[in-house]
């Protein structure tokens, strides 16, 4: 297996204004793995994310991909090398079902556009049973005919996490998967990760607040704070680390 990392940021850096939101963060990620980025509110960590995605532009230092810099390319280039994202709200289409969500997703990596003068279900059949298997992964193939938008929001982020699926990203990038949800939602966020990451075909970048969840999936954990990036280690070293203790947990370990 080669040593080069999926993805690397080399001294990435973005300002607004006067702000520095991500200051100089260097970091490899290697494939197959989960990595999750922990940090305080504002330390930087979705902003990172934004620029690894292409969603914001660095004003300076670089990210690549497999070691090709794509620090210049946009959102829709990296999707198609291989980086998909989700987001801390949801992005689906709430006025279609759960299997035409999934579905959309299948078309756009097949770029398969719609033929009005086509039977599309009997031409695309295939298109529709890759979609369902993708759903019955999330445990959501029950729901397949629902409308998105009856949902409950824990469903919503299954169906988010099945759409990226669709999309075969070599890299999936995760932010907050389980924000919103109730504690009795989150253990089934976790299984899907688990279950993804058992695979070992993806690489997970994940931000998360809930300490107890970036324990029980993660390969490595990195910590921000104030846009710098203070730590990088496994997840017992990080756990006992005091630096990390006094600036994202407050002195403790917190759950949830």
């Amino acid at each position: 297996m080669s040593n080069t990392p999926i993805i690397e940021s080399k001294a990435i850096t973005i300002r607004f204004g006067g702000h520095v939101a991500v200051n100089e963060v260097s970091l490899q990620i290697e494939p197959f793995k989960v990595k999750s980025i922990i940090g305080p509110n504002g330390a930087g960590k979705t902003t990172f994310f934004n620029l690894v995605s292409g969603e914001y532009k660095a004003t300076s230092g670089s990210v690549l991909f497999k070691g090709k810099d794509i620090t210049h390319l946009d959102p829709a280039d990296r999707c198609k090398l291989g980086i998909g994202r989700s987001f801390q709200l949801t992005n689906i289409f709430p006025t279609l079902t759960v299997l035409e969500n999934v579905r959309l997703s299948v078309q756009s990596r097949e770029n398969v556009g719609f033929d009005f003068w086509r039977n599309f279900r009997h031409k695309y059949a295939h298109l529709e049973d890759e979609a369902y298997d993708i759903l019955k992964s999330v445990l959501m193939d029950a729901k397949w005919h629902d409308e998105a938008s009856n949902l409950t929001h824990g469903e919503q982020r299954k169906l988010e996490i099945a759409m990226l699926l669709a999309l075969k990203p070599e890299v999936m990038l995760l932010d907050e998967p389980t924000a919103g949800m109730s504690i009795e939602e989150v253990p089934a966020i976790l299984d899907i990760i688990k279950e993804i990451k058992s695979r070992s075909d993806k690489t997970i970048i994940l931000v998360e607040h809930k300490f107890d969840m970036i324990m029980a999936v993660s390969d490595s954990i990195a910590v921000l704070q104030e846009g710098c990036l203070i730590a990088n280690d496994t997840p017992q070293a990080i756990a006992s680390n005091e630096q990390v203790r006094a600036a994202y947990l407050g002195g403790g370990m917190k759950s949830g």
